[in-house]
């Protein structure tokens, strides 16, 4: 078993979406910003929209984010950000999490606010500006990732308790969904894959990260001091470090001072560069 260490004060209502492009960024998914640690330490906030829930770089730089109810995109040199797309009106809706394929495509899910069950769906953003929706009937559709080969992605729709796993080709993108593991306690929430395959995925309401190997096996456990873990990520020097997020959603003032923060551990094991938008 690893303990991480808090980075942070609690600099975050519901942190999420950690992604290391250089340094490490993160959004503060209910107040539309997207925070960076700097390399003193210091945390710094931009505001984005009135939410956004995940962001990846592109690759003639600037970002790509998940907003409200759809995509939008900076070129990196100005602090304009310029909408894509809205992809529905209903404002009981809203995006969740997300990541980019080894294509260059990114997606995200989407949940109601009110945790409707099927009521959320998950989108792709092709980097010729089209759209399309990927899987419906979802209720809070959260962490993706794909592994090393690129071959497959792991999955996690919250309330079913599991990770699942798809097939993975260019030209049939996500293609035979199965379950990888049930989680016994809490709610399998953003997951990242290290170097050798393995499964890093966030537990909500355990205070944990789990690590599944690629057997589906539980070979770690990382302890987090709080109990609403969020998302993970590597980054630092090599991709050695495993950064975490939190929340305090749902909490008073006076709860759980350290919810909110940021964490990170050296779990031993590496990470990957985090796969670009195309467009």
């Amino acid at each position: 078993m690893i303990r991480a260490e808090r980075l942070t004060d609690s600099v975050t209502y519901h942190g999420e979406g950690p992604v290391f492009c250089g340094q490490l960024l993160w959004v503060d998914m209910l107040a539309g910003d997207v925070l960076t640690l700097e390399p003193d330490g210091l945390v710094t906030r931009r505001h984005i929209s009135n939410v956004v829930a995940a962001l990846r770089p592109r690759v003639g730089g600037g970002y790509v984010y998940a907003t409200e109810r759809g995509f939008a995109l900076d070129d990196g040199t100005t602090t304009a950000v310029r909408p894509v797309v809205e992809l529905w009106s209903d404002a009981g809706v809203r995006m969740n999490e997300g990541g980019c394929d080894p294509d260059g495509r990114f997606y995200c899910g989407s949940m109601a606010y009110d945790l409707t069950a099927g009521a959320a769906s998950l989108y792709r953003l092709d980097p010729d500006g089209s759209s399309s929706t990927v899987l419906t009937g979802l209720t809070i559709s959260n962490g993706l990732d794909w592994t090393p080969t690129g071959d497959e992605a792991y999955y996690v729709d919250s309330p079913t308790g599991r990770i699942d796993v798809f097939d993975y080709e260019p030209e049939l993108g996500l293609a035979n969904r199965r379950s990888f593991v049930s989680v016994p306690a809490g709610l399998p929430d953003g997951l990242t894959i290290d170097e050798e395959g393995g499964v890093w995925v966030a537990i909500w309401g355990a205070g944990a990260v789990h690590r599944y190997a690629p057997d589906g096996k539980l070979s770690e456990v990382v302890t987090v001091p709080t109990a609403q873990v969020t998302a993970c990520t590597f980054g630092g020097p090599g991709y050695a470090e495993l950064f975490i997020t939190t929340s305090r959603e749902g909490l008073s003032a006076t709860e759980d001072p350290v919810a909110g923060s940021l964490f990170r551990t050296e779990p031993g094991v590496r990470g990957r560069p985090v796969r670009p938008f195309g467009g």
